[in-house]
């Protein structure tokens, strides 16, 4: 029987991929190897043009979600993966970072369980993972902190504002997803529950791309200076995405940039290109 016919009768596969931090090298294997293989890709907004070049043969879909601007709504993004494997053999959903960790993975394969679409989930490096490494500061140490947080702020539409701060603000190290645009009232609000105002800040925007840029402050300095002013982006919000990290694994190498600095500006916040 013609490859045509069968996919009449039956729908493709679906692989939900994580792509990674940003740089194309940190995707896994198979990873890589899928997108070779792969019919259509549908990819979320911030995937690097380095990582979709592995799939030339593929047809692309944007389907991407980022806070603050246009984007397409979890349940025609279901809509979209579904109609792809009813055409296609073979079908890589593209996520940013780990498709299980704040990437609505549920969502889908709850929704390709239910057109009765088989579907396998191959893990990414998460964002906490790439930005550690790039600062060259582990997360957790003997001593300091033996355990880590990774959480998000954000609750969505209809649901409960989220206590994950509250529930977390004693937590060693936190990492803090999508939280850029609210990170002034986090400081505040974490300051409130107890944690100290001079605990060491780490920001990181897109973490292992050359685009990289890191900034390192307190607590209190986050609570009054937007992540983009500490950024060096002036009044802009940051293009990339910005991750929130705090604790005090982070102090050593905090107090090394800024004794570092060589200006009474930079002492006080310093800003690198990675």
């Amino acid at each position: 029987m013609s490859r045509p016919a069968e996919q009449a009768k039956r729908p493709g596969k679906v692989w939900l991929v994580g792509a990674g931090p940003g740089a194309a090298d940190l995707l896994t294997l198979r990873a890589a190897r899928l997108l070779a293989e792969a019919d259509v890709v549908l990819h979320d907004a911030l995937i690097d043009d380095d990582v979709l070049a592995l799939a030339p043969q593929a047809r692309l879909i944007a389907v991407g979600k980022r806070c603050g601007r246009h984007s397409t709504a979890q349940c025609f993004i279901n809509q979209k993966i579904i109609h792809a494997a009813r055409t296609h053999a073979r079908v890589v959903r593209l996520k940013g970072g780990d498709p299980m960790l704040f990437g609505r993975a549920q969502e889908e394969m709850d929704a390709l369980a239910a057109a009765g679409i088989e579907y396998e989930v191959v893990p990414g490096v998460t964002a906490a993972s790439a930005a550690s490494a790039q600062l060259k500061v582990s997360l957790t140490r003997r001593g300091i902190a033996r355990s880590v947080a990774l959480l998000t702020p954000r609750a969505g539409e209809g649901e409960h504002p989220s206590q994950a701060l509250r529930a977390n603000a004693d937590t060693p190290t936190l990492a803090l997803y999508m939280a850029s645009h609210e990170s002034m009232a986090i400081a505040r609000e974490l300051m409130s529950y107890g944690r100290a105002a001079d605990t060491p800040v780490a920001l990181i925007e897109n973490a292992s791309h050359p685009a990289s840029r890191e900034a390192f402050t307190t607590l209190q300095g986050l609570s009054e200076r937007t992540v983009g002013a500490l950024l060096g982006c002036g009044d802009q919000a940051p293009e990339g995405p910005v991750l929130v990290m705090l604790g005090e694994v982070f102090r050593d190498e905090m107090q090394a940039r800024l004794s570092s600095a060589p200006s009474e500006s930079e002492r006080r916040i310093q800003v690198s290109a990675a």
